[in-house]
């Protein structure tokens, strides 16, 4: 087979090269960008490999493809870690709890005694929680980094300017609304936080009636702290509203983040479809992968599978949208 052409070095592109790559194909990376970077809505992501928890609010395949994210990321860049996550909700919120568990599995019930052992700088602060103690987190940046070094290794680097290619794979995100019309912009807003006052073990989301607040350690006293999910494609400003929420929840679970110090305001556009579930569309010898929303790093592996099976194998993916051709 000739070489493959993939165009966009974010999450999808990354994956998709991988995938193929490591399986024996040859491909050719091409994104404006040689590196990753803060260009691309990958670098914004909280990282949680959480499908349980997205299955709140997300279709099942989000539960049932998102299972393949942990083990895929840690056998391709090693960057994982597994332990788990814990969903939180104030006194007053008590309600959005006990929804969030009728809409998901997986998880263990928690009393703040056993909350407590899990973070100790939440004891005393919360009196029930939700433990999924198989889900896992990733830092998004150093595994985009993995990524490219790991294919860099095998001789792929990332090329700026395309040359023509039987079979083009595009993963260009949101700019590819030029060919998908029916591709729609999600604003996420996010801060990255220094707080050594406080410590956490694993993801957190505290459930609030108009911004859920996720915060992921990062390590060294710094957090990611996010997202907001707007419907709308500028992916240039953060507004002030998003930000006044988003600390006040933080807050909220810890006074102690009342002292941090924001060291990035970040964010950018999801690519997504109606439905917010990925799509693979095939034009001609075009292959199209996108709409992966909020759910880049859980998703990306099953979609380079799904990709790597069709391009080399002729096999049809379940995400292929034949509506679109």
């Amino acid at each position: 087979m000739d070489k493959l052409t993939i165009i966009g070095a974010g999450v999808a592109g990354l994956a998709i090269a991988t995938e193929i790559t490591d399986r024996g194909g040859k491909v050719r990376l091409v994104d404006q960008h040689a590196r990753p970077g803060a260009h691309a809505c990958s670098w914004w992501a909280g990282g949680m490999l959480a499908p349980y928890c997205e299955r709140e609010s997300a279709e099942e395949p989000v539960l049932r493809l998102g299972l393949e994210a942990a083990d895929w990321w840690q056998a391709k860049t090693g960057t994982v870690t597994r332990n788990g996550s814990l969903v939180l909700a104030l006194d007053r919120d008590q309600a959005d709890l006990r929804r969030f568990a009728r809409r998901t599995t997986g998880f263990t019930e928690m009393t703040d005694p056993q909350i407590s052992e899990l973070e100790p700088d939440l004891a005393g602060r919360f009196r029930a929680g939700l433990f999924f103690g198989d889900e896992a987190h990733l830092a998004p940046r150093a595994a985009l980094t993995a990524l490219t070094d790991r294919l860099a290794d095998k001789g792929v680097t990332i090329e700026t300017a395309p040359q023509p290619a039987q079979t083009t794979i595009d993963c260009r995100g949101l700019s590819a609304r030029d060919a998908l019309t029916d591709l729609r912009g999600v604003k996420g807003e996010m801060l990255i936080l220094h707080c050594p006052d406080v410590a956490l073990n694993r993801p957190v989301r505290l459930l609030h009636p108009r911004i859920p607040l996720y915060i992921v350690p990062r390590g060294d006293g710094v957090f990611m702290l996010g997202a907001t999910m707007i419907e709308a494609t500028e992916r240039g400003r953060v507004t002030v509203r998003s930000v006044l929420e988003m600390l006040s929840a933080a807050y909220a679970l810890h006074p102690g983040f009342g002292e941090a110090e924001i060291l990035e305001i970040g964010v950018d556009a999801r690519p997504a479809f109606a439905d917010n579930l990925p799509r693979i569309r095939r034009r001609g010898d075009t292959v199209f992968a996108n709409g992966l929303y909020r759910h880049g790093f859980l998703l990306a592996p099953a979609l380079a599978r799904m990709v790597a099976d069709h391009v080399l194998d002729g096999k049809t993916p379940e995400v292929m949208d034949e509506n679109h051709g």
